[in-house]
């Protein structure tokens, strides 16, 4: 147990300090990885951040193979993570902050365990446009699956558009994420394993299965639709996503 608080702990002051570590210099097991992540995140709720969902991570072929990974993760959200809708980032914040387009869900009721896409839809009582803020803290951005799920899966930050009607067709909604004006990134919903409610239904199971279910308020960021794009200090974001509007944030240089 020492070891993975040890991890833990290295990991979380690279994220705090933003602070570039080497990659971990010890194999670790999948369960092992999510063991560091929690004890990771345990720092954080200790210094006052709340849990406020949760995020999938690599549900889309375009990042599985930007990221030379096949397997599909997840990590914890914390109201520190949080960025307001056209608010501000701070780049001197990140180590190599990055940026993708995603579909966010919200809660109105419990979910957990093995749920039908139906069941899931149910306790949806809100859908958004989203941008997901990750950023590795190891060195060069390069990391092993169980190094980037030790590392929160690579969350540092959300942003989430205005809620719109959770009846929304989602299976293929075009999105266009836009960098200072000029598009980057276009892509449709339907590349987050092929409809974005597959995510909440795997993000049910998966956070029953480490013994934090889902609960009414929770945020679920569905994964991203395209590959991420890197972020630099001036840059304003914007993702447009087809009916369900647009959510943006911008990048300031200082700390």
């Amino acid at each position: 147990m020492l070891e993975v608080m040890d991890i833990a702990t290295l990991l979380d002051d690279a994220a705090r300090y933003a602070r570039a570590t080497p990659q971990l210099d010890q194999p670790l097991t999948l369960e092992d990885a999510y063991r560091v992540q929690a004890a990771s995140l345990g720092r954080r709720y200790q210094r006052g951040e709340i849990r406020v969902g949760i995020k999938m991570g690599f549900t889309s072929r375009a990042k599985m193979a930007q990221m030379g990974i096949d397997e599909m993760i997840w990590g914890r959200l914390t109201d520190g993570m949080l960025v307001e809708d056209g608010g501000a980032i701070d780049f001197a914040a990140y180590v190599h902050p990055r940026v993708e387009p995603e579909i966010a869900f919200l809660l109105k009721a419990p979910l957990a365990g093995r749920v039908t896409p139906a069941a899931a839809l149910a306790a949806v009582g809100g859908v958004a446009p989203a941008l997901e803020i990750i950023d590795s803290r190891y060195e060069n951005f390069k990391f092993s699956l169980t190094d980037v799920v030790a590392d929160n899966s690579s969350s540092s930050g959300f942003v989430v558009g205005p809620w719109a009607d959770p009846a929304t067709d989602l299976s293929n909604l075009g999105m266009i994420m836009e960098i200072d004006g000029e598009p980057r990134q276009i892509g449709s919903s339907a590349a987050i394993l092929g409809n974005p409610i597959r995510s909440l239904v795997a993000a049910a199971r998966l956070a029953d299965d480490a013994g934090e279910a889902l609960k009414a308020g929770d945020v679920v960021m569905a994964g991203g639709a395209t590959a991420a794009e890197h972020l630099a200090p001036g840059n304003h974001v914007r993702l447009v996503v087809q009916t369900l509007g647009r959510v943006e944030f911008r990048v300031r240089s200082g700390a």
